[in-house]
């Protein structure tokens, strides 16, 4: 019993660990998954190709794919389709990662980011526009206009797949 008492009167005099929230943001471990995003290769194309295998191995049915075709006058991703409509319901999703896991082109990946909250259902619904990210540096928007035969892989050649 006194040392249970002694464990509690030192950390009444232990000085508390306070973050200010809004100012400072608590950082996160390594393994944490936070936000979707879908990334972009460097000259801008999406890397998603509408293949829905994210949508598949998703057990919460979270997520919602439809694939449009590619033409060279209006270009998404390289390969023949992309990803039309892309939808995540965050009040479904469970963090799991699997989406993650299951992407071919490594296109769908969970952030950092764990400040979430929606007001309503409506605007828990992240669209494609929502969750891609920005074009990179010295990369075009999409659509791009390409000249034909350019992209006939969906996933781009690896100079050196076992790193």
């Amino acid at each position: 019993m006194l040392r249970g008492l002694f464990t509690t009167f030192k950390e009444m005099l232990a000085r508390p660990v306070t973050i200010q929230y809004p100012e400072q943001k608590r950082p996160v471990q390594e393994r944490f998954k936070g936000r979707h995003e879908l990334k972009r290769y460097d000259n801008g194309l999406e890397k998603c190709i509408g293949c829905a295998l994210c949508a598949a191995a998703c057990p919460s049915n979270a997520i919602f794919v439809e694939a449009a075709e590619n033409t060279d006058e209006e270009r998404y991703s390289p390969g023949e389709r992309y990803a039309s409509t892309y939808e995540i319901n965050m009040l479904r999703c469970i963090f799991c990662g699997f989406c993650e896991d299951a992407c071919p082109t490594e296109a769908i990946v969970l952030e950092k980011d764990y400040e979430l909250s929606y007001t309503d259902r409506a605007t828990a619904i992240l669209t494609k526009d929502q969750l891609i990210v920005k074009v990179p540096a010295g990369g075009q928007a999409t659509p791009q206009k390409t000249e034909p035969g350019l992209y006939d892989r969906s996933v781009p050649e690896m100079k050196n797949p076992t790193n």
